[in-house]
């Protein structure tokens, strides 16, 4: 498809990469973020479908340490979700200075969300978008220890001091549940109820722990991690354009 490659530089220096889709000029935007692992086109190349589907543009873009991106640290949302505001700023002075805007995440991109809802953006941020966001780094480093059959209360602590040693971050520092705690943007939660990896119980905690008055949890059946959209894309677009037709 048309786009254009861009990039940014984060507020540690380092060369973030994206590529921006233009449905139409005027039309709202979204900052897609992708999860752990994974890339901009691997995981989101179904968001920007979703998001002509919807008429809206789209940026996705890869996080640090990840892709085309800078970056060899992955901080499960604490910096990443700071490089939001970098984005947002791009976007206001490099594509339309007037864009209603939604941020919208899947796994690790989710989280990077929910934690940037609290942050000091502009007017023109208008909700969020999380797809199978997890709780806190915390919680899903101990599951997937578990789902390791390693001992995850005895060893978090030694991860977490690994990560402040060489990677220079408190994983702890922030977290999506924490954050929904404060938030008051709308916030719309999707998440499969047969997501193997980032249970779906994260999805309703992150949900009821959501402070906003506009607010709402589609699960979709016998979705697996990250697939609720391909497996109801009827069901995603209608929650969708619903919820957020008050605010575009």
């Amino acid at each position: 498809m048309e786009h254009a490659d861009v990039s940014v530089t984060s507020f540690d220096g380092l060369r973030l990469c994206g590529k921006y889709y233009e449905y139409k000029k005027g039309a709202p935007i979204e900052i897609l973020f992708h999860g752990y692992k994974g890339t901009a086109e691997r995981d989101l190349c179904g968001g920007v479908y979703r998001c002509f589907a919807l008429g809206h543009n789209a940026l996705i873009v890869d996080h640090r340490a990840h892709g085309r991106s800078e970056g060899r640290v992955i901080t499960f949302g604490v910096r990443e979700s700071r490089d939001c505001l970098t984005w947002i700023d791009f976007v206001l002075h490099r594509i339309d200075r007037d864009a209603r805007i939604i941020l919208t995440g899947i796994s690790m991109g989710a989280a990077t969300v929910m934690i940037a809802s609290t942050m000091e953006l502009p007017s023109n941020v208008v909700g969020i978008l999380s797809d199978c966001g997890y709780t806190s780094a915390r919680a899903i480093i101990k599951k997937v220890m578990r789902d390791m059959r390693l001992p995850a209360n005895l060893l978090y602590p030694f991860a977490r001091v690994g990560a402040r040693v060489f990677g220079g971050f408190d994983p702890d520092a922030l977290s999506p549940i924490q954050s929904m705690r404060d938030c008051r943007l709308p916030v719309i939660f999707f998440h499969g109820d047969a997501d193997g990896f980032v249970p779906c119980d994260m999805g309703e905690e992150n949900f009821a722990a959501c402070a906003s008055d506009a607010k709402r949890m589609v699960i979709i059946p016998g979705a697996d991690h990250g697939l609720c959209f391909p497996v109801d894309m009827k069901t995603y677009l209608w929650e969708l354009e619903d919820f957020f037709a008050p605010y575009l």
